[in-house]
């Protein structure tokens, strides 16, 4: 019963796309199911709301009789304290039956973002990289809130209008069977009109959403990067792009209203043809004393109201079509798929006791572009990893592997003797500390922050793992110390400071494998000087895998790996390359040649 009610509300598309609408449909279904207590208990109001609308016109022909026909007033109190009655009952039911179908709404619209949400953080990077930032954000904003907007608004349009529109008819038929046949004429006319409004705007409500989430992708990359729009002095340029971005959208919206506008006045040009219709022949009735003109009055009332509930379902027309180009665009995103998936019969990867061997490993983001090639490294626990080459070699692209960020296009990750795919991705990922290029904080407080890998660390591990990192100071000077909210990605922060913590994020998860992807990039000399002393300390505990273009600081490494071009161009200690590698020491002479 609830899949039909959205049926006959969502699928006004025609045979283009009804199969597609109906597996939507059914779909959508399915989270209303939960609630289905509150959807009969909504379908009760919604029936006696049709019930008392009937019986409030129908009270027209009492009142009108006893009035013209009979000229008798006793009655007319006790008629218009019925109407009364009827009228309060009438607005008690369609109060509940708003509320019952906006708590259903919202929801299901809230299961469904939390299932979203949900879904997306189990997809793998390669998702993010091949969709914008902003279409993600448009499906879990724009698109979630369009479906909402239809839950509450169909079923009341398709069911209490629906149910309006049967009393109606069967008050008509009561009344005058022969002008109810009249009245009900233009119905397969505003159906074939309904169907061809609903082709167009389902298309156009397509294509208007396509141009939201490119205003919301638009928008997340230039404010992301608007300290390098002002830099270059960029802000004209951008500006005129923005207007070009919205004017795009608001011709596709132009469209849409145009279609919307016309769809109006048609319809209700279509009801009056009917009304006139039924004006003069009723009133030649009551002029030659065939019918009363309590019943004349009465029927002129009922079709007007049974019109203007049908035109409710034109009303409805550009709900349904957004709601199904919405739902459409969500479960697309429902239904995306993983590429790193665990293993069935996946095990609980145990700390790390031996080694950690990258074996024959080759990975490709696309068929023409290899980014690494056959390369083979084995690291023993406590050992100390460095990973250098040119940008662009494929370095950062190993730890990742590692991290099974990404699965190698050949080979296999082998971590004491297991292949990291049969183990779960919490036991592999927990044992793993990362500090990245690109620092990643959030709006929130410095020791949150901090705690984020650990959050019920206590507050004087936290301090600790601050000291460490070489934050405590520059923190205690902030207004409200470990308290203080850092603004999205730490801006209120230096680049410096906000690595700092990244740092101290790390530390304080204690991890087995420590993953420096060029951590202290960010810092002046001084700090850099401070996070490596504690760093040379912390990476006398762990598995270290350090990235990074300072070759000053890798003195310490047991192994330098040099990649050139995917490939392992050779590996050593800092001074035997130094000796022995081209490439190396012309990495080292370019960055101190001074």
């Amino acid at each position: 019963m609830r899949q039909a009610i959205f049926s006959k509300g969502l699928r006004m598309t025609g045979k283009k796309g009804s199969k597609n609408s109906t597996h939507l449909i059914k779909r959508l279904s399915k989270y209303i199911k939960p609630y289905s207590g509150r959807f009969y208990e909504s379908l009760i109001c919604m029936f006696f709301y049709a019930l008392f609308n009937a019986l409030q016109m129908f009270m027209f022909k009492p009142a009108c009789d006893y009035i013209f026909k009979d000229n008798n007033a006793d009655k007319i109190p006790l008629i218009v304290l019925i109407i009364i009655l009827i009228t309060l009952m009438k607005g008690v039911s369609e109060y509940l039956q708003n509320y019952l179908s906006s708590f259903i709404g919202q929801r299901v619209v809230m299961d469904i973002r939390n299932e979203i949400y949900t879904h997306l953080q189990k997809l793998s990077l390669d998702y993010f990289i091949k969709h914008r930032t902003g279409h993600v954000v448009a499906r879990i904003t724009n698109d979630v809130m369009l479906l909402q907007r239809a839950m509450v608004i169909v079923p009341q349009v398709v069911v209490k209008d629906g149910l309006a529109g049967v009393f109606l008819i069967g008050l008509m038929f009561y009344l005058k069977w022969q002008w109810a046949l009249i009245g009900l004429t233009v119905i397969p006319v505003m159906g074939y009109a309904l169907m061809i409004f609903a082709r167009k705007l389902r298309k156009l409500s397509s294509e208007t959403q396509a141009r939201i989430a490119d205003i919301y992708s638009y928008l997340h990359e230039k404010i992301m990067g608007i300290s390098l729009i002002k830099a270059f002095c960029m802000e004209e340029n951008e500006i005129k792009k923005f207007k070009n971005e919205n004017v795009r959208l608001f011709n596709v919206v132009m469209k849409t209203m145009r279609t919307t506008s016309l769809q109006s006045p048609l319809m209700e040009g279509i009801a009056v043809v009917g009304l006139t219709f039924i004006l003069a022949i009723g009133g030649y009735s009551v002029i030659n004393h065939k019918v009363t003109p309590g019943t004349f009055f009465a029927f002129i009332a009922t079709i007007s109201s049974f019109y203007q509930h049908l035109r409710g379902f034109g009303s409805v027309n550009r709900e349904s079509q957004d709601a199904l180009s919405a739902t459409e665009r969500i479960f697309y995103v429902l239904d995306a798929r993983s590429f790193i998936l665990e293993a069935p019969d996946a095990i609980e990867l145990g700390i790390l006791k031996n080694s950690i061997v990258f074996e024959n490993i080759s990975f490709n983001y696309s068929r023409k572009q290899k980014i690494l090639d056959k390369i083979n490294i084995e690291v023993k626990k406590g050992e100390i990893v460095a990973i250098v080459g040119v940008s662009g070699s494929g370095k950062t692209t190993i730890v990742n592997l590692m991290a099974r960020f990404y699965d190698p296009s050949e080979g296999k990750v082998i971590i004491d003797g297991i292949d990291i795919r049969k183990v779960t991705l919490k036991s592999l990922r927990m044992q793993m500390g990362m500090v990245t290029q690109e620092t990643i904080l959030f709006n929130d407080s410095v020791r949150n922050n901090i705690a984020y890998g650990v959050p019920e660390a206590k507050e004087e591990k936290i301090i600790e793992a601050a000291k460490i990192a070489g934050a405590h100071e520059f923190i205690m000077n902030l207004p409200d110390k470990y308290s203080t909210t850092i603004g999205d990605r730490g801006v209120m922060l230096s680049g410096g400071e906000r690595q700092r913590i990244a740092i101290a994020r790390a530390m304080l998860k204690e991890p087995t494998i420590l993953i420096l992807d060029e951590a202290t990039s960010s810092l002046d000399s001084e700090s850099e000087y401070q996070v490596q002393k504690a760093l040379d300390n912390l990476m006398k505990k762990h598995t270290v895998f350090i990235i990074t273009h300072r070759l000053s600081s890798l003195q310490q490494a047991n192994k330098i790996v040099v990649i050139d071009k995917g490939h392992i161009a050779c590996f050593g200690t800092h001074s035997e390359l130094l000796k022995n590698n081209e490439i190396y020491k012309r990495l080292y002479n370019l960055q101190f040649r001074e």
